[in-house]
C-alpha cells in the first residue's frame, strides 16, 4: 500500500509536536540565512532588498530590441551615464531598463543613445519617471497596510480563540514573512507593488492553514480532564494528524497553478510582473504550510504545556507511564 493512500487512510500519525526542537532548529537556520541575505544586500547596494521603481522613484525605459543581449543594452545604458541599470527582459524583444532618477537632458541623452546604439526607433521608446517621494508614499501605505493586516489577525484570532494561539500564528506569519524576504534578497528579484501583494496573499494563506489546525486543535482539547489519557501535546498532534491531508492538498492545489506562472510565465512568456508576483507565492505558500504544521502548533503546545492545567495532567500520565511520546503510532497496515 503506498504512502498517500497510508495518509489518506489515516494509517500514518506523523509526530510532529514531539519533534519540534528538529523545527525550531531548522526555522533558526532558515531565519539566519535570510537575515543574512538580507544583511549582505544592504552592504553590497544600499537596501536590504531591490526595491523596485514604485518604491524608490527611477525612470524606467522601454523598448523592442530583437537583436540586443543584456550585455549590450547595459553598456549602452553605463556609456550613456546611467549608474547601475537593472535590465530586465519581457518577452522574446522587448527591453525594460530601470534607472536613477534622470532630468531632461539625461533622459534625452540615454534615449538617443539607445537610438544609434541598438537601433531602436527614438520614438518607439518609452519612458516613465517616477519621483522618489510618491515611491516613498507608496512603501508608507505598504507597511500601513501590512502593520493593519497583523493587527486585525491578533483581534481575530485572540477573539475567535485565545491569546496563545492568535501569538503562535503571528510569530509563524513573522517567520514566513522573513524567510520570504530573504529569498528576494539572496536572488536579487525586484521588489514591487506585485510583491507586495503577493506577500499579503501569503500571509492569507497561511493565516487559513493555521486556522484549520487550531480550529481542531481547539475542540480536541476542550476535551480534556484531570482524568483524561492523553496530554495536550499528544491531542494537539493528535488533531494535527487529522488536518494533515487538507493542508497538504490545499498546499498542493495552490502551488502547481502558481508554479507554472513562475516558471513558465517568466521564462517562456517573458511577463516580468509575473515574476514579481509568482515567486512571492511560490516561496510564502512552501513556507507557510511549514510552519502552520511546523512552527505554530508545536509553539502552541510549548506555550499551552505550561499551564498549571497541562502540566498536572503531564505529571499524572507520566507517573503512570501514559504520558511517553507526542504521539502514539497505530499499527502498520499490511499490504
Amino acid at each position: 500500500m503506498g504512502l498517500g493512500r497510508r495518509l489518506y487512510r489515516g494509517e500514518i500519525d506523523v509526530d510532529f509536536v514531539g519533534r519540534r526542537k528538529l523545527w525550531y532548529g531548522l526555522s533558526a537556520f532558515l531565519i539566519a540565512f535570510s537575515m543574512a541575505g538580507l544583511v549582505f544586500s544592504a552592504v553590497t547596494h544600499g537596501s536590504p532588498l531591490n526595491l523596485g521603481v514604485e518604491f524608490k522613484g527611477g525612470s524606467v525605459f522601454s523598448f523592442t530590441a530583437p537583436k540586443a543581449t543584456i550585455e549590450q543594452v547595459r553598456e549602452t545604458m553605463t556609456d550613456a551615464g546611467v549608474h547601475q541599470p537593472i535590465v530586465q527582459q519581457a518577452g522574446t524583444a522587448g527591453w525594460r531598463v530601470t534607472t536613477e532618477t534622470l532630468d531632461e537632458a539625461n533622459l534625452s541623452r540615454v534615449q538617443k543613445s539607445v537610438s544609434e546604439d541598438l537601433g531602436v526607433d527614438a520614438k518607439q521608446i518609452s519612458i516613465t519617471s517616477i519621483g522618489a517621494s510618491w515611491g516613498g508614499e507608496v512603501a508608507n501605505k505598504a507597511w500601513i497596510g501590512l502593520g493593519v493586516f497583523m493587527l486585525a489577525i491578533i483581534l481575530y484570532l485572540s477573539m475567535a480563540f485565545e491569546p496563545k494561539m492568535a501569538l503562535a500564528a503571528i510569530v509563524a506569519l513573522i517567520h514566513d514573512l522573513v524567510i520570504t524576504a530573504g529569498i528576494y534578497a539572496w536572488s536579487g528579484f525586484e521588489v514591487t507593488p506585485a510583491t507586495m501583494l503577493g506577500f499579503l496573499t501569503i500571509l492569507g494563506y497561511s493565516l487559513y492553514d493555521a486556522v484549520v489546525v487550531f480550529d481542531m486543535i481547539k475542540e480536541v482539547t476542550a476535551k480534556l480532564g484531570t482524568t483524561s489519557k492523553k496530554t495536550y501535546t499528544m491531542a494537539a498532534n493528535d488533531a494535527l494528524n487529522h488536518t494533515l491531508i487538507r493542508s497538504l492538498n490545499t498546499s498542493l492545489v495552490a502551488i502547481l497553478p502558481v508554479a507554472a506562472i513562475l516558471f513558465i510565465g517568466t521564462t517562456v512568456l517573458g511577463a516580468g510582473t509575473l515574476k514579481d508576483l509568482s515567486l512571492a507565492l511560490f516561496v510564502g505558500m512552501l513556507v507557510g504550510t511549514y510552519s502552520s504544521l511546523c512552527v505554530a502548533t508545536p509553539l502552541l503546545v510549548t506555550l499551552k504545556e505550561r499551564e498549571p492545567r497541562y502540566q498536572a495532567i503531564a505529571k499524572r500520565l507520566a507517573s503512570t507511564g501514559g504520558g511517553k511520546g507526542g504521539a502514539k503510532r497505530p499499527a502498520t497496515a499490511k499490504n
